[in-house]
């Protein structure tokens, strides 16, 4: 989970690959490369124990040519707004390849919610919003959960909006508890939607789930819902990997005989940390937390953080391995990338594997804005058809191109987004 390396600079490498693609004009390439606005703020909170502590808060803003800004607020308490900016880019591609009128944003705060109070977090979240109430909203830009942040905390950052406002603006955050105006299936939505896009692959390819293994790294949100899922289907998975916050370390919990991931939850932290030794009496092998993806499997679902897959690496990937599915943001560096592609692996990049996520969201905000909620099966149906149209758009150009699934992807949203913005007239 090493910060040490620049997530934007990775987005802008990325982008630039396709705007060569693209033949992209210098005044296009300029405004889609940088968030179109972006805000620092201070975020002054009194402590439990009397003392007071400064946060510090961002929100980038990207592109909203097609649509008001969507993404989460990650709490990290190595957040930078490097990170931020590259993940309100991706915001806005997966969007786009998703077809929803959405463009893209993000938001984070630094801070370790590990080690803050309920109370404490509570003041993060009513200040983040008083210091940028006026840029966000319904018709604006719409904040939703991430990394270490809940349907409660975006609970109060409405309530906040709320109450600045004077009004009910149910639309102006997502991942809301359901009751509260969130939708049911958003908690199951991204880890759903990545294996939507792995069963479409391995139909593509003549193979049954029944006959696959895969290997997770992560086991918070995403991968949990994606596991089980997988395991609907038929498949098979026999290796997980946590962060371990009391050993400020990783692990990986392998089991050949397929995991079971509801005996896993009953061991495991809100944080998403699986107890080893409790693991161990339940007959898992634990390994060091890199070993996940040294494991001989047909699938691999990076669900983690960024920049999990890179150069030094790569080169463990077993020649068994014929897919990968990116459930977290920008897992795989650009280097490594390069030798996927090389190898012929399959790759179904994060915008596209885990916009399953940011699909709901946009249910949400319809279904707040209508003041009409779907039953689960009807989210569900719509967030299959979403994804799976949205899979093979991809997938038709990568054959019809001879390009990598990535860099179809990347064609398909940013071909969108610049003519969305110059049908504004903005350049």
């Amino acid at each position: 989970m090493s910060r040490t390396f620049n997530a934007f600079e990775m987005a802008q490498k990325q982008f630039d690959d396709v705007a060569e693609i693209l033949n992209l004009d210098e005044a296009t390439k300029d405004l889609l490369r940088n968030p179109i606005r972006e805000y620092h703020f201070s975020i002054p909170v009194k402590m439990d124990d009397g003392t007071s502590k400064v946060f510090r808060g961002f929100r980038c803003q990207h592109n909203d040519a097609r649509g008001p800004g969507k993404g989460g607020i990650r709490f990290h308490p190595q957040e930078t707004i490097d990170t931020v900016r590259a993940l309100s880019m991706w915001m806005t591609w997966k969007c786009a390849v998703v077809d929803i009128p959405l463009g893209g944003s993000k938001g984070g705060v630094i801070c370790d919610p590990h080690n803050l109070s309920e109370r404490e977090q509570e003041q993060i979240c009513r200040g983040w919003v008083r210091q940028i109430a006026r840029d966000i909203g319904p018709l604006q830009d719409v904040p939703a959960p991430d990394v270490m942040t809940s349907a409660q905390h975006m609970l109060w950052m409405l309530d906040e909006y709320e109450t600045i406002h004077g009004g009910k603006y149910p639309g102006m955050i997502t991942g809301k508890p359901v009751g509260m105006g969130g939708s049911l299936g958003r908690t199951e939505a991204t880890g759903y939607g990545v294996i939507f896009t792995v069963r479409e692959a391995l139909k593509e390819m003549n193979i049954k789930p029944a006959d696959t293994t895969a290997a997770f790294q992560g086991f918070g949100n995403v991968a949990q819902y994606a596991i089980k899922l997988y395991n609907q289907l038929g498949g098979k998975v026999i290796s997980v990997s946590c962060w371990d916050q009391a050993d400020n370390t990783s692990y990986t919990f392998v089991k050949t005989d397929g995991i079971n991931v509801d005996d896993l939850l009953a061991i495991t932290d809100r944080f998403g940390g699986i107890n080893k030794e409790k693991a161990k009496a339940l007959g898992y092998e634990v390994l060091a937390g890199d070993k996940w993806i040294e494991q001989e499997v047909d699938i691999l679902v990076p669900a983690a953080l960024e920049n999990q897959i890179t150069k030094d690496n790569v080169d463990k990937i077993s020649s068994k391995v014929k897919i990968i599915a990116e459930g977290a943001n920008g897992p795989t560096t650009p280097e490594a990338d390069a030798v996927i592609k090389e190898r012929g692996i399959h790759m179904i990049p994060d915008f596209l594997a885990n916009a399953g996520g940011v699909t709901c969201s946009y249910f949400e905000q319809v279904q707040c804005n209508m003041n009409y909620f779907w039953e689960k099966d009807e989210v569900f149906g719509k967030l299959d058809v979403k994804m799976t149209s949205a899979y093979l758009d991809v997938s038709r150009l990568a054959k019809e191109k001879n390009l990598y699934m990535r860099d179809a992807a990347y064609v398909i949203s940013i071909n969108k987004v610049a003519q969305a913005s110059r049908d504004r007239g903005w350049i």
